[in-house]
């Protein structure tokens, strides 16, 4: 099934496909009509572009997201000129088995791109260099860790592996007190403010685990 906007794109990439033995159940212009085709007729796979009407905007990975959700078996190639980091990572959080992103302008061969829409659709990962380099700078870029100190930043390592305050203070050489004032600042720089129904030492873990 193909989403794009471009009527030129879509129908070459239908007659691409079907030139190599496969068959476009569907082939659509937005978000809302891929929607609305896959939960009448599940494919194999979907490829969609990132930008889309009515907005332009990320409308096409948004519904890929979307239907990751709803058919987590569904493979997914965002196939477009840009990387939307955020979203790009979201859309692999969701589940990398059968997930493709492709950028247009580095597509060098019909052939390859379709041999990698038939490995998505047997649940393969078929990601383009570029676009594991801006996911790699995004992240570091918002990394939430950013704004402890080195200190700070070891205490958080030693909660995650399960160390009480205590044994953090024997590991580092430094008194109780010491670890309990970098543990409340790394609540504080990380915006765990104290609520009866959270576990900070619990939620900060989580955080420094989510950043590796």
């Amino acid at each position: 099934m193909i989403a794009e906007d471009s009527v030129l794109l879509r129908e070459g990439l239908t007659g691409i496909f079907t030139r190599f033995g496969l068959e476009v159940t569907a082939a659509v212009g937005s978000a809302v009509e891929l929607l609305r085709a896959v939960a009448e007729d599940v494919p194999d796979v979907v490829v969609v572009d990132v930008r889309m009407p009515p907005d332009f905007t990320d409308e096409g990975l948004r519904a890929a997201i979307r239907l990751r959700g709803e058919h987590p078996r569904l493979g997914v190639v965002v196939l477009s000129q840009f990387v939307e980091a955020a979203a790009a990572g979201e859309l692999l959080e969701a589940g990398v088995r059968g997930v493709g992103y492709l950028l247009k302008d580095r597509v060098g061969a019909v052939s390859g791109f379709v041999e990698s829409v038939r490995a998505v659709a047997g649940g393969a990962t078929v990601i383009d260099p570029d676009v594991v380099h801006q996911l790699l700078v995004h992240r570091r870029a918002h990394d939430p860790l950013d704004v402890l100190s080195p200190r700070e930043r070891e205490v958080l390592t030693l909660i995650a592996e399960g160390r009480s305050n205590g044994a953090i203070a024997g590991r580092l050489y430094v008194s109780e007190a010491a670890v309990a004032k970098h543990v409340t600042g790394v609540y504080t720089k990380l915006g765990l403010g104290p609520d009866p129904g959270d576990h900070r030492r619990v939620l900060a873990a989580l955080t420094y685990l989510r950043s590796r």
